[in-house]
């Protein structure tokens, strides 16, 4: 009886090596599926567009303040 607990303490940790390799695989595959799909997205014209608008945001954010308080109050 004490021999089929350890083959079977044995098979218990092979199992979770495998199921560790193989999440850790997934998550590779799954990384790499996201890279390209980012970079198919900036090819697109969607991508170009909508680098265009951040970039656009960036620039009317920058020049908005020009060092002037946002939130002005006087006492009266």
């Amino acid at each position: 009886m004490g021999c089929f607990s350890c083959i079977n303490g044995t098979q218990k940790k092979q199992r979770k090596e495998e199921e560790r390799q193989a999440s850790a695989e997934a998550r590779a595959r799954a990384a790499e599926a996201a890279m390209r799909r980012e970079e198919e997205f900036k090819k697109s014209a969607a991508g170009r567009a909508a680098q265009a608008q951040l970039q656009q945001m960036a620039k009317q954010s920058a020049n908005t303040n020009k060092g002037e308080p946002v939130l002005k109050w006087q006492m009266t």
